[in-house]
């Protein structure tokens, strides 16, 4: 199956993708690190990542019509600052709001289906009438925005046409789809109309539950790691009766405990610094980690942390981050630590974007 992606950071949306079956014919970035990260793993023939195509360009420079019916699936990480619960929150009117950008491309390549990926922010009342407009434009991206008309005038026109694009709008936790971080998101999908596909949400094949029993009720995580269980994981009166379904939500020590210490090898290396304060307290071994953060201005702040078994903090690694985004141990960062948790911060977990390839392309399947 075909796909372009705008907006491919380091790849990590990409990673998944190509493991759920899909070629990229063009990946379009414009940061320059970014694109330099993508570069050096693919003359260094990373798996899936040695066959990328990818372009530093402006995507709102670009002119997607040669790609015309030629694409399965357009999918991208539209910039998520505009929305960000951390950021100004200026929404459209932030100048790197991207959304009229993905759905410009949709509307040029009219691909068989669509998938977007951004902050749960985006889903906030104060964005309801952006948010609501995106998907009325995506089913429609054919029915352009008129100059000096406003989003919600917009929408009420783009209502009154037939849809081109079923679409759907969801809420998702990373580690409900095999990440071990808990990292909330809205995907935005859709397939084309004419297609005759109805869109149903995702199964998420892990679950909280499910560590839950294995740590408090029959201890079988304690034994696979060899650990005694700790006193506050023993029975106690409130636990779970029934065996639950789905795998386990993956912990930060189920991802990254045969990595050992830091060790100078591998982009495995201390970075000295971290403390705990209000706010920034770091992630348990064992639970799936707190969403890895960009940090402001590209600093990333407290939240990259891990919480050692003696209580102490320390930065994740480069590698260790690597690993909570889902990339093997073979793609390498040559930046600094803060660039390289700035790329990583930015990515989306290649744990669910493998499973949200995997749904996609069983409803284009269908066509």
């Amino acid at each position: 199956m075909k796909s372009v992606e705008l907006f491919s950071g380091c790849g990590g949306l990409a990673l998944g993708l190509s493991r759920a079956g899909f070629e990229h014919v063009l990946m379009v970035e414009r940061n320059e690190d970014a694109v330099a990260t993508i570069e050096h793993n693919r003359r260094r023939g990373v798996e899936h990542v040695r066959s990328w195509n990818v372009s530093q360009d402006d995507v709102r420079e670009l002119d997607w019509s040669p790609l015309r019916g030629a694409i399965d699936l357009v999918a991208g990480g539209p910039p998520c600052q505009p929305f960000s619960i951390a950021g100004v929150a200026a929404g459209h009117e932030d100048e790197r709001d991207m959304w009229p950008e993905a759905i410009r491309a949709v509307d040029e390549i009219w691909p068989k289906a669509f998938l977007f990926e951004n902050v749960r922010g985006l889903g906030r009342p104060v964005f309801r009438d952006y948010f609501e407009w995106i998907q009325a434009a995506l089913r429609r991206p054919h029915v352009h925005r008129r100059r000096g008309e406003t989003h919600v005038n917009h929408k009420r026109r783009l209502e009154r046409e037939d849809p081109a694009y079923k679409v759907i709008a969801l809420s998702v936790n990373a580690a409900d789809f095999g990440a071990p971080q808990k990292r909330h998101r809205i995907i935005v999908a859709g397939v084309r109309a004419d297609l005759g596909v109805e869109i149903a949400p995702p199964e998420r094949g892990h679950s909280k539950e499910r560590l839950v029993w294995e740590q408090s009720v029959t201890g079988t995580y304690w034994r696979r790691h060899r650990m005694r269980r700790p006193p506050e994981e023993r029975e106690h009166p409130l636990q779970i009766m029934i065996e639950p379904e789905h795998q386990p939500w993956v912990t930060v020590r189920d991802t990254i405990r045969d990595l050992g210490r830091p060790n100078n090898r591998g982009n495995h290396v201390l970075q000295p610094g971290a403390r705990q304060y209000v706010g920034h307290t770091g992630s348990p071994l064992d639970e799936p980690a707190k969403a890895l953060k960009a940090g402001v201005h590209g600093v990333p702040g407290g939240e990259n942390m891990v919480v050692l078994d003696d209580g102490s903090v320390r930065y994740f690694t480069i590698r260790e981050a690597a690993r909570l985004q889902g990339l093997p141990d073979g793609f390498e960062f040559e930046c600094v630590w803060s660039e390289a948790m700035r790329q990583l911060g930015n990515a989306v977990p290649a744990q669910m974007s493998e499973q949200l390839g995997v749904w996609m392309r069983s409803m284009i399947d269908q066509t």
